[in-house]
């Protein structure tokens, strides 16, 4: 959309009111991205949007409600997908690869996962962005609980630990390794967080399948 102008007259038509709102959240991770969160403004995003200031601001009060928005739908995303891969599948050990594959960011260029990092920095100043990193938080504990639970009573899982400790545990990996990723650092690929992750459900009781199966 990079150059291309579009008018307010134009953006005001109902049925295009839910894409153009979908492009301004993409435009944003983009942007946030680029610019980091805490400088990021509503020029950034309009530039990268290939719109004026006064044509997001017709669809979004200001900068924050954008913002809120990103941070809401970027959970959605982040969660329904992995969900949803986790649920094509009936093995509890392919269940939780594709769970920690799913969890971890495609790499330094991910940028949803990027802004989701940054957006827990907003969490201190924010209750909405407070309650969207809780609810984030609450449904990864939830993806691991159930797998965990799947495991154990199939017999494919032996912990000591109880399913809410273990699920704790790989959120603290994954959000640990996935700032990692994100943030640039080369000794920590996508590769070595997934294999340490993997090596440490095994050590716990819980051996996952060795990849995650095309889906």
């Amino acid at each position: 959309m990079a150059g291309r102008s579009i008018s307010v007259k134009n953006m005001a038509r109902p049925r295009n009111q839910e894409a153009r709102r979908a492009e301004l959240i993409e435009a944003t991770y983009a942007a946030g991205r680029m610019h980091g969160l805490r400088s990021l403004s509503l020029t950034d995003v309009a530039a990268q949007a290939g719109l004026t200031r006064g044509a997001i601001l017709y669809y979004f009060e200001d900068l924050d409600a954008l913002l809120v928005e990103a941070h809401s739908a970027g959970v959605e995303r982040f969660c329904d997908e992995r969900d949803a891969l986790v649920a094509g599948l009936d093995d509890p050990r392919e269940q939780l690869a594709a769970a920690i594959d799913g969890g971890l960011p495609s790499g330094p260029d991910d940028a949803l996962m990027s802004l989701l990092y940054e957006f827990d920095v907003l969490a201190g100043n924010s209750e909405l962005h407070d309650e969207l990193v809780q609810k984030l938080y609450l449904r990864q504990l939830e993806t691991y609980r159930r797998i965990f639970a799947a495991g154990r009573a199939a017999g494919a899982f032996s912990p000591n630990l109880g399913d809410d400790e273990l699920a704790m545990t790989f959120v603290a990996l994954e959000d640990a390794y996935g700032l990692h990723i994100v943030a640039g650092n080369a000794l920590m690929t996508v590769e070595t967080a997934a294999g340490a992750m993997r090596s440490v459900a095994r050590e716990l009781g819980c051996p996952p399948s060795a990849t995650t199966p095309a889906g």
